[in-house]
Order: structure tokens, then sequence, then C-alpha cells
């Protein structure tokens, strides 16, 4: 799996635009700002419109802090299209949810199931410079905490130390010189 210093990989993907047209987005989309990238298995389940619905109600609060959201799993553009159609919660998302058919980025990623050959429940918080920052990875039966991610992204935001549990708006580490 790729993990922190990494680079992202280049991806070029289908996906369901907010507007619920189709489009591409690549990893050059969004240049010169943070990506925070979420992965979920499969559309038409149980967890995933959870974690994929908390995160369209906080995404005014990643474009506050200069951060593209995007939203992936190893569905085709179509089925999340006929998902967001159908599910109430998913109508209205502001962001796209990209479409990994080949598993091409999953894979390079190393976040796809062994037995399951579906994404893994996977968030990357990655750098302009298309540096990976942080890595989180769930079992496939947990839910991820959003609330996690932004607290996380205000921290490497800051360039400073974070201790434990800090949350924005706290003291940083400041080391002696």
């Amino acid at each position: 799996m790729l993990t922190i210093g990494d680079k992202l990989p280049a991806f070029h993907l289908d996906a369901v635009l907010a507007d619920k047209t189709f489009g591409k987005i690549s990893d050059q989309d969004a240049p010169g700002r943070w990506k925070v990238l979420f992965f979920w298995p499969m559309d038409f389940t149980f967890i995933c419109p959870t974690e994929i619905a908390a995160f369209g109600r906080r995404y005014g609060d990643l474009q506050d802090r200069d951060a593209e959201l995007y939203g992936i799993s190893t569905d085709t553009h179509f089925v999340h299209l006929a998902w967001r159609k159908q599910h109430p919660d998913l109508q209205n998302l502001p962001y796209a949810m990209l479409a990994d058919t080949k598993r091409e980025l999953s894979t390079a990623l190393g976040i796809l199931h062994k037995q399951d050959g579906v994404a893994l429940r996977a968030t990357f918080i990655v750098d302009p410079d298309g540096v990976i920052r942080w890595v989180s990875v769930n079992d496939l039966s947990v839910g991820r905490s959003v609330d996690e991610v932004l607290r996380v992204l205000d921290a490497l935001q800051t360039d400073e130390l974070c201790p434990c549990n800090w949350q924005p708006g706290q003291q940083t580490i400041q080391v002696p010189a």
C-alpha cells in the first residue's frame, strides 16, 4: 500500500459530477489544492451511503480548507448515477463520484480487498504537491470519521507539530531552539 511521502499515482477516471452529468476527473484537476480521496467498497450497500452523505454535509468545510474531495469506488459511473438518483441521502451531493472500474487507481494505491476485489474503506489526504500526507484504512464493516479527516487536514495545514488529540485553535508544540 502506498503511504506517507509517496506520490499520488496518476489517474483519469469517469465520474458522476455534482450536477449528475458524466465527466472525467484526473489527478491534474484542482492544481495547487489539497485533495481528499475516499474509497468505499461498492454502491447500493449499507455503510457506504452514511459516509458519502457525511462527506457531502462537510464539503463546504473541505472547500474552506482549500481541499477538493473525490469519492471513489470500483463501480461504474452509470451505477453511481443510478444510486444517486435512488438514494435520498445521495441525490444532492456537491462533489464527484469517481469510477475506478478497471481498478487501476485502487491497485496502484494497494487498497483492493484481497478476497472481494473491491476497494477497502481507505482515505488519503494529498498535499498540493501531490504527496500523500495521511492514510487511513478501515475494515469493510466499519465506517470512517469525517471529523477526524478534517482534524488531520487542519493539523497538516498548520505545518507544525500537533500533539495527541490536537484540535484546531489549540496550541501546537514549540520545539526549544
